[in-house]
């Protein structure tokens, strides 16, 4: 008895892990279903980690003033910078409301959890390949961390069987990060949700439906294997960071009803 209310008052007082809520592509003056998004952030504690393409149709200050819908969440926001932050030319605008660094990349600790945000406009990043700052500062920031678990994200997917398809310019960005150790990759671009199964050690996602509008999937890959696919949903994926292991739940928005959840050890 007493050994059981024991390990009952260490689970009241043992801290959750840290939580991070993804999504990209997601706001636009001529969209609602970011809202409902917003909606769902709202009642989600935890970092908010915005995939690209955060407002449409590019990213100017007003765009940001009246039509993104997730401004509530900005002091608690790691954002990426997508293709259309760049429809400013520089992504000035973004770069500022964020509060990111002038090339946009960077990394942070969330718990015991590296994480690594990545510019996948490879261009204005400094470039994407073999010898390019952006590699060699990622394969550095890699072997320098002592952290058991790390997760990656950025806007353009490696891998996608969405309309925009998979991304080779970031290839030499994703053997970086495989050889590194990294558990987990998001990325948005393409509209839609997808998870695949490990693939050099990475568990990746796509979770472009934070709610500017769907995309067809047009292909379904085999290699990596594409395990779940939704175009129709709209939501966010929820992550739970633990010490070594992780879990994983696409929240949908109200009304829908499409989930995907499980949970792994981190390499």
């Amino acid at each position: 008895m007493i050994a059981a209310t024991v390990a009952t008052a260490i689970s009241l007082i043992a801290p959750r892990p840290p939580t991070l809520i993804a999504a990209g592509d997601i706001a636009a003056c001529s969209s609602a279903a970011d809202e409902a998004t917003a909606a769902l952030v709202a009642r989600m504690p935890g970092t908010v980690a915005v995939l690209g393409d955060a407002v449409y149709e590019r990213g100017t200050s007003e765009e940001f003033r009246d039509c993104y819908s997730w401004a509530r969440f900005r002091e608690r926001t790691r954002a990426a910078l997508g293709n259309h932050e760049y429809g400013t030319g520089d992504a000035a605008t973004a770069l500022a409301y964020f509060e990111l660094p002038a090339k946009g990349y960077y990394s942070y600790t969330l718990g015991s959890w590296h994480v690594v945000v990545l510019n996948s406009n490879c261009e204005p990043a400094g470039g994407c390949g073999v010898g390019s700052s952006q590699q060699r500062w990622l394969a550095a920031e890699l072997e320098r961390s002592g952290a058991t678990c790390t997760l990656a994200y950025m806007h353009h997917p490696r891998f996608s069987s969405g309309l925009h398809g998979s991304d080779s310019t970031i290839a030499p960005l994703w053997r970086t990060l495989s050889r590194g150790g990294v558990d987990v990759v998001l990325a948005g671009h393409d509209h839609h949700y997808e998870r695949f199964a490990l693939f050099g050690g990475i568990r990746s996602f796509i979770v472009g439906t934070g709610g500017r509008s769907h995309y067809p999937v047009v292909r379904r890959l085999s290699r990596p294997r594409s395990v779940v696919v939704n175009f129709r949903t709209y939501g966010v994926l929820k992550l739970g960071l633990s010490v070594g292991r992780y879990d994983w739940r696409f929240v949908p928005v109200s009304g829908a009803g499409f989930v995907d959840a499980g949970s792994a050890g981190c390499r």
